[in-house]
C-alpha cells in the first residue's frame, strides 16, 4: 500500500520566496519548509505508518508516502526524492539493512536523512544500523512525542543544509545546482511541451563594485532579484509559467527556468519584461545607479537535448547579447555557439599572449593644433595572434577584464610605454608625455602606483613624461576614494587625464578637486563639429572650462582638416586622430616623427 501525496515542485514558494517584500520572517518560513517536508515510511505493518501519519498529520505535516512492500523502497525513494525517511529494520524479503545499504551507495542517496525503527533492544543492532549510515533510530513501539520531537530535530538541520546547498545566501534565491535540479524535473516532465532557460546578465556591477565598494554591488544584486521576482509575478504569461525558477547563478548573473512555454515568442516578450523592469534606476544608499541587463535564452527541445547544453547554450546566448550592445536579448543558435567556441579559443590563447611576446603597443600621436608640433603620444594594445594576425581591441580587451587578465596585462602596458619613452628621450626624440590608458579594475588596485612607481625606476622615465588616461565613467560614485586614488597616482609624479570627457556623468564641482593635468574630449563631439551648432558649444564650453582650471584639452577622433579648423577656432589646442595617423608600431611612429613634422606644419600654418 502506498499514498502519494507530492509536493508541488514550485521555486517561488517557501524559501525562495525571500526576494518577495511581502514573504514571513525566517522563522516562519523554516517552519513552513519544515511541514511540507515529504516524509516516506517505510514497515512492512500499513498500521504502524498508518498511526504515524495519523500523529504527525496532528503536528502540521503534510506530505506522506506509506510503503509495506520493502523490495519498492529504494526505487520508490530514486522517483519520489523524500526528505526523511523513517524506515523499519526487521522486514521480509529486503530487510532496512539491505536498504541502508544500496541507498548509501548512491550518490544520490548518500545523505538522505534516515530514521531507523526498530522493535531490536541490543546494542548491537543499533550499532548497525548507525554503521550503515542511519541518521537516527527509534525503538518500537514508537513515543509519538519522541518522534515528533527526533523528526523535527533531524528536519530543522536537514532545511539548514539544503539552505546553504541549494540558496543563494546573499539573494536567498535557488543557486545553480538547485535550477539543475529543477529543470532535470522540468525536462523530464515536459513530454510535448517546451521548456526554455533565460539567463539574465547585468552590466556594471563590477564598475560599482570598483566605485562604492562591494557591499553597494551587494544591494543591487538584492534590489535586483527582488525586482525580478516581482516582475514574473506580474508577468502576463504568470498563468503558463506559474512554476517558474528564478535562480542566481553567481556574480551578477541570474537565471529563470521556464517550463511549459508555448513558443519562443512568449520567452522574448517575458525577457523584454524584464528589461524594462531592470531600466527604472536603483537608489544604492542615497544615490541613482542606472544599470542595464543582457538576456540570453536556450529552447529545449529545440536548442538543446539536455539540462547540461541547455544552461552553457542560454549563457552562450547572454555572452553574445553582451557583445551586441546594452538592453539586448538574444536566443541561442547555431551561429551563437559557434562564436563562443571561436571566444573560449581566444580566451585560452590571450592567457598565453603575455608569456609568447605577442602583445605589442602602438603610438597615436598628439598634435599642437597650431604650429603641428607632437606634443605627445597614445600607447594603444595591439594583439598579434600567431596564424590569425591582429586581433581588434574590442574583441580581446573586454575578454581580459573579464578572464581577469586586465590586471597583469595593464601592468605590462605601464612598464612598456615607460621604457619605450625612456628610449626615446635618449635617442633625442622628443620628448613628449606617453599616455596608457587604465581600465576601472585598475584604478582600483591597490598597487597601481607601485605599479607605475617600478615603471618609472626601472625606465628612468621623468615621471612628468608619464600620462594616466582615466575614462569620466570610472570616477562615479565614491568621489572621495576616487580623489584619494588620483592624488597617489600624482604622488608618483605621473600626470592624470579624462578621456572621454564629455560622455559621463562627473559633477563639475567635483572636478575642481580631481588632481588632473587634462581633458580629452570625446569624439562623437568632434564628428560634426563643422556642421552642428550643439557640438561645437558643447566643446567650446569644455576647452573654456578646461582654461579656467588650467587643464590641457585635447580633441580625439580628429579626421579630417575640416573638424581641425574647427576644433582651432574653439581655442582647443591639441588634437589626436587618423588625419595626422593611425596608432602605428613603435619604429613607424619614429619614421612618422622624422617625416611628417614639416608637412603637417605647412599645412596648419595655412589652414584657417
Amino acid at each position: 500500500m502506498s499514498d502519494h501525496r507530492n509536493r508541488q515542485h514550485s521555486c517561488r514558494s517557501g524559501p525562495a520566496d525571500a526576494g518577495d517584500s511581502n514573504a514571513s520572517p525566517h522563522i516562519e518560513r523554516l517552519d513552513d519548509q519544515i511541514r511540507n517536508s515529504l516524509i516516506m515510511m517505510v514497515d512492512d505493518e500499513p498500521i504502524v505508518t498508518e498511526m504515524l501519519q495519523a500523529h504527525l498529520e496532528e503536528q502540521g505535516y503534510r506530505n506522506f508516502i506509506q510503503l509495506d512492500r520493502s523490495e519498492m523502497a529504494v526505487e520508490l525513494v530514486q522517483q519520489q526524492r523524500p526528505d526523511v525517511l523513517l524506515l523499519d529494520l526487521k522486514m521480509p524479503g529486503v530487510n532496512g539493512f539491505d536498504i541502508l545499504r544500496t541507498l548509501r551507495a548512491n550518490p544520490a542517496t548518500q545523505y538522505l536523512a534516515i530514521l531507523v525503527l526498530t522493535s531490536s533492544s541490543d546494542s548491537e543492532t543499533k550499532l548497525q544500523a548507525l554503521q550503515l549510515g542511519a541518521t537516527d533510530f527509534l525503538a518500537k513501539p514508537i513515543d509519538c512525542s519522541e518522534l515528533a520531537l527526533r523528526l523535527r530535530n533531524t528536519l530543522t538541520v536537514k532545511a539548514y543544509q539544503d539552505r546553504l546547498t541549494h540558496y543563494d545566501t546573499l539573494t536567498e534565491l535557488p543557486n545553480r545546482k538547485l535550477l539543475q535540479e529543477r529543470a532535470t524535473r522540468a525536462l523530464a516532465l515536459a513530454e510535448n511541451r517546451c521548456c526554455a532557460i533565460m539567463n539574465i546578465a547585468l552590466d556594471r556591477v563590477q564598475q560599482i563594485n570598483d566605485t562604492l565598494g562591494p557591499a553597494a554591488g551587494d544591494q543591487l544584486l538584492k534590489q535586483a532579484a527582488r525586482r525580478l521576482s516581482a516582475c514574473l509575478d506580474a508577468s502576463e504569461h504568470r498563468p503558463t509559467i506559474g512554476s517558474a525558477c528564478l535562480s542566481r547563478l553567481g556574480g551578477d548573473e541570474f537565471s529563470v527556468l521556464l517550463p511549459g512555454i508555448v513558443d519562443g515568442s512568449m520567452v522574448e516578450h517575458i525577457a523584454r519584461e524584464c528589461l524594462e523592469a531592470l531600466q527604472r534606476g536603483f537608489n544604492i544608499d542615497g544615490e541613482e545607479l542606472v544599470v542595464s541587463a543582457s538576456i540570453g535564452s536556450a529552447h529545449y527541445p529545440a536548442d538543446a537535448p539536455d539540462v547540461d547544453s541547455l544552461m552553457q547554450r542560454a549563457g552562450a546566448a547572454t555572452a553574445y547579447a553582451k557583445e551586441q550592445g546594452k538592453d539586448n536579448y538574444q536566443r541561442y543558435n547555431a551561429a551563437i555557439q559557434r562564436r563562443a567556441s571561436e571566444r573560449l579559443s581566444l580566451g585560452a590563447a590571450l592567457r598565453s599572449a603575455l608569456q609568447r611576446n605577442e602583445l605589442q603597443l602602438h603610438y597615436q600621436p598628439k598634435i599642437d593644433a597650431k604650429d603641428g608640433r607632437i606634443v605627445g603620444t597614445e600607447a594603444l594594445l595591439r594583439w598579434v595572434r600567431p596564424q590569425h594576425g591582429m586581433v581588434p581591441p574590442d574583441r580581446f580587451i573586454p575578454l581580459a577584464e573579464e578572464m581577469g587578465l586586465i590586471g597583469p596585462i595593464g601592468a605590462w602596458v605601464i612598464h612598456q610605454a615607460c621604457q619605450q619613452a625612456a628610449a626615446w628621450h635618449r635617442s633625442g626624440l622628443g620628448p613628449f608625455a606617453v599616455s596608457v590608458n587604465v581600465s576601472g579594475h585598475q584604478f582600483h588596485d591597490t598597487d597601481l602606483h607601485s605599479i607605475i612607481q617600478q615603471a618609472l625606476a626601472e625606465s628612468r622615465l621623468d615621471p612628468r613624461y608619464l600620462m594616466l588616461e582615466i575614462t569620466e565613467s570610472m570616477l562615479t560614485g565614491n568621489i572621495e576614494r576616487n580623489i584619494d586614488i588620483m592624488h597617489q597616482i600624482k604622488a608618483t609624479g605621473a600626470k592624470l587625464s579624462i578621456d572621454d570627457f564629455g560622455t559621463g556623468y562627473s559633477s563639475l564641482s567635483y572636478l575642481k578637486r580631481f588632481p588632473i593635468d587634462e581633458l580629452k574630449i570625446d569624439r562623437s563631439f568632434i564628428v560634426d563639429i563643422k556642421f552642428s551648432r550643439e557640438d561645437k558649444a558643447i566643446v567650446e564650453a569644455i576647452v573654456a572650462m578646461a582654461r579656467s582650471l588650467q587643464l590641457s584639452v585635447v580633441a580625439e577622433g580628429v579626421e579630417n582638416m575640416e573638424q581641425l579648423i574647427a576644433l582651432r577656432n574653439t581655442g582647443c589646442n591639441i588634437a589626436q586622430g587618423y588625419y595626422f595617423s593611425k596608432p602605428v608600431s613603435a619604429a613607424a611612429f619614429e619614421q612618422f616623427c622624422e617625416r611628417t613634422h614639416v608637412t603637417k606644419a605647412e599645412a596648419l600654418a595655412t589652414a584657417g
